[in-house]
């Protein structure tokens, strides 16, 4: 009933409409019996195939892709109207979506998997020849699974095992957000799905948002996984047969011996530790084990930080980041084993109690351990996994120790320390492919879960960008730097962006900038951001050398920005910072203060100096009222590309002659390119004076203007116009400018002039701008107008 009630919505849709042609009669027929028709409806010719295409389901219409391209036929109009009629939102950045089709069946598949779109609501979603979810899934690039992970549960399903399949080769960034607590079986979920997707998948990035009270035996989980870290065989409660397919015979005649050897077991003795497993494989599970228990109240928890012995070599096992093992596209991957699932699932509750006593033993049941892996952080069990064995002890204080940046190095470090609490052997865990990106944004970082990140950082070598935002890190920055100096060092590492943001910072941004490219000078991209000092200045721990004596090595920066937390900004700090990189394209520096009026005419000569390849420079919220002379001499340089001043009062003290020295600057300068000057004030007449910048007596270059947040009004953008289209017309239409951005002005009080304006301007040069409410805007800013 349901698939005809489907079929007779085109006809019902049509006959609204009014009277129906023959071909449209025709085409509901057509619709109506695709799964017969479906090879002679896609050799029709181009004019019968555009009316038939908005008729179909959308699983009829994406496989109708190949036939309306060879008839020259586009679906992307159809695809946008089914946006609109079926998501009813509008896309961020929809002027930039270049495929409407993979916009919206990458949508629908969340939506669908979410359980947010029921199917059966628009009969161009129901269609009972195809699954949703599997004919939508290879358009997926991009996933976010939240909350209780319901949507990882439901991937990892049997039923949905081709869909992961699809997912495997199409998904490559994977996100999670709002991440609340799981039991046993999600995380087991959880496991087939990250081992299938990114160990055996595409995905090359794994981001997270948003987990105020994170779940340590989960994030840590994510992070080990996205890292690469993980092993196959009996400690879970699947079979890879990707995995299976990559050991030798060997390790298979041993893993058969060993599953054996664990059957006698169970009938007989249950005390007697386990003969003919292999040592490896336990050791593997204890470490394993002691990665995804971190203990709730560990006493490593925000602990401050020495330097570790530097002397040893270090012998991580390196990553090999960018190769699948044996990830073929026409095998069957991870998929649960359900004899075994069975078999381990139902005795879980009662084995719990002889799993936690049996694990202080140098020779824990891997089975048992994989249950215990689960259950102890549950249970805040924090003092078990302190009586493991004198062998892994031995082994993690030997990882403490081994690597010269294993523990934290700088002002504050991590105290070298045996225990397995959050510190595993690299060496005994197997490894896999890992991802390229690593973003962490809100999610609160404790001292034990900064030491994890950080000896996974140590060899991480496939990662190319890690972003930690609002993570809490203080003092356990010094951990994340301890890992990265250590990355550093394997000649493979790939890593070149780095972006770190708080609200506090443990030291000021400048010495945080110069500990990291002395930890890490093949970074391409840096960015450290802090809202608000930890510490006053002078109060600084003792124990350690202060970050701005450590000698900078040369760097490969190109791209450096910094946001200071209202700190002055020293030229004499940052000197030694831009001497080391030759390379510097693009220099951002926001919310500094500058302590004399020298100070910015001191940083223009070391940027002259040193920064020879300098194309773009930014300063947000620097106060320039009191520095005209050095906001000219930079407006001239020859060598800058792209200047932005945003919110720096340029005008705030200045006269007419100032902002017409400006204009007569920028006239005479041929190698500028963009002039952003966002929230300073301009008002009308300054705007209307800017368009001078473009007379037919202008040498200059620019193509970009950014007036945003400068409470111009639609008649002052009139004028704008006007005056701009004057001059093109004297230059016999001969003008560069391109762009014009217009965000936050009061455009809205006066509709109409202001849409005259815009398509005017719009016929100039593109126009970006939004339909932002003026009456939401700062009270200062009404005496400008």
């Amino acid at each position: 009933m349901a698939a005809r009630g489907g079929r007779a919505v085109p006809e019902a849709a049509m006959a609204a409409e009014g009277p129906r042609s023959l071909f449209a009669l025709s085409a509901a027929a057509v619709s109506r019996s695709m799964g017969a028709l479906e090879r002679d409806v896609w050799a029709l010719p181009g004019h019968l195939l555009r009316g038939l295409l908005p008729l179909l389901t959308i699983f009829r219409l994406e496989r109708a892709e190949g036939a309306a391209r060879r008839a020259g036929l586009s679906t992307q109009p159809i695809w946008r109207q089914l946006w609109d009629d079926v998501m009813k939102t509008r896309p961020p950045n929809s002027e930039n979506i270049t495929c409407w089709r993979k916009k919206f069946l990458e949508t629908f598949f969340s939506n669908v998997l979410h359980g947010v779109l029921d199917v059966s609501s628009d009969w161009r979603l129901n269609d009972h020849h195809f699954s949703p979810l599997l004919h939508s899934s290879p358009h997926v690039s991009q996933l976010t699974l939240c909350n209780m992970l319901q949507g990882a549960v439901e991937l990892a399903a049997e039923h949905n095992h081709k869909v992961l399949e699809n997912l495997a080769g199409s998904l490559h960034i994977l996100k999670f957000q709002h991440l609340l607590s799981s039991d046993q079986s999600i995380r087991r979920s959880l496991v087939l799905l990250l081992h299938r997707l990114i160990h055996h998948g595409s995905v090359s990035q794994v981001s997270m948002y948003s987990w105020p009270v994170p779940d340590t035996v989960l994030l840590v989980l994510i992070l080990s996984m996205s890292a690469g870290f993980w092993r196959s065989g009996n400690a879970l409660a699947y079979q890879c047969g990707l995995c299976r397919e990559d050991r030798a015979p060997s390790q298979e005649l041993v893993q058969e011996r060993a599953e054996s050897g664990r059957d006698a077991e169970r009938e007989g003795s249950s005390g007697e530790n386990q003969k003919g497993f292999p040592e490896a494989s336990v050791e593997a599970d204890a470490h394993l084990n002691s990665v995804l228990s971190v203990p709730r109240s560990s006493p490593l928890q925000n602990q401050p930080c020495e330097e570790a012995s530097s002397e040893r070599p270090c012998d991580h096992t390196s990553i090999q980041g960018g190769s699948s093992p044996r990830c073929g596209s026409g095998q069957l991957s991870c998929h649960p084993v359900l004899r075994k699932t069975r078999r381990r699932l139902k005795p879980a509750v009662g084995r719990k109690r002889r799993c936690l006593r049996r694990s202080r033993g140098p020779y824990a049941d891997p089975e048992d351990l994989y249950d215990f892996v689960f259950t102890v952080a549950r249970e805040g069990n924090s003092g078990l996994l302190d009586k493991t064995s004198s062998t892994e002890d031995k082994n993690t204080e030997n990882w403490t120790s081994s690597s010269p940046g294993s523990s934290c190095t700088g002002r504050a470090g991590c105290k070298k320390r045996g225990g397995p609490a959050g510190i595993f052997s690299l060496k005994a865990a197997q490894r896999f492919r890992s991802v390229s990106t690593l973003e962490l944004f809100s999610i609160p970082l404790t001292g034990e879960t900064c030491r994890t990140l950080s000896n996974l950082l140590s060899s991480w070598v496939s990662l190319e960008n890690l972003v930690l935002s609002y993570n809490g890190l203080d003092a356990n920055i010094c951990c994340i730097l301890s890992g990265l100096r250590a990355l550093s060092r394997h000649p493979g590492c790939r890593l070149r962006v780095l972006r770190v943001s708080d609200v506090f910072s443990h030291m000021p941004c400048m010495e945080l900038v110069r500990c990291i490219l002395s930890a890490f000078p093949q970074l391409h991209t840096l960015s450290v951001s802090f809202d608000l000092k930890n510490q006053p200045e002078g109060n600084r721990p003792e124990g350690n050398p202060s970050c701005s004596e450590v000698e900078i090595p040369e760097s490969c920066l190109e791209q450096l920005e910094i946001r200071f937390p209202r700190e002055p900004l020293h030229t004499t700090f940052l000197l030694p910072v831009l001497k080391a990189s030759k390379s510097l394209q693009q220099l951002s520096l926001d919310s500094a203060t500058l302590p004399c009026s020298q100070e910015l005419g001191l940083l223009l000569e070391a940027l002259k100096e040193c920064t020879p390849n300098l194309k773009k420079l930014s300063f947000h919220d620097v106060n320039l009222a009191e520095h005209q002379k050095e906001v000219l001499l930079l407006l001239q340089d020859p060598i800058l590309q792209e200047i932005t001043f945003s919110f720096c009062r340029l005008f705030e003290s200045s006269t007419a002659e100032f902002l017409s020295e400006i204009i007569n600057t920028v006239k005479r300068n041929s190698s500028l390119k963009s002039l952003k000057l966002p929230g300073n004030r301009l008002g009308n007449h300054r705007l209307v004076a800017l368009a001078d910048i473009f007379s037919e007596d202008s040498s200059s270059s620019l193509c970009q203007l950014d007036v945003s947040s400068n409470c111009i009004k639609p008649d002052g953008l009139l004028e704008f116009t006007k005056k701009l289209e004057g001059h093109i017309q004297q230059r016999g239409g001969q003008i560069q400018f391109t762009h014009l951005r217009l965000f936050q002005n009061w455009l809205d009080q006066d509709a109409e002039t202001a849409q005259e304006a815009l398509r005017r301007l719009k016929a100039v040069c593109s126009v970006v701008n939004d339909s932002w409410d003026s009456s939401q805007a700062f009270a200062d800013y009404i005496s400008v107008m």
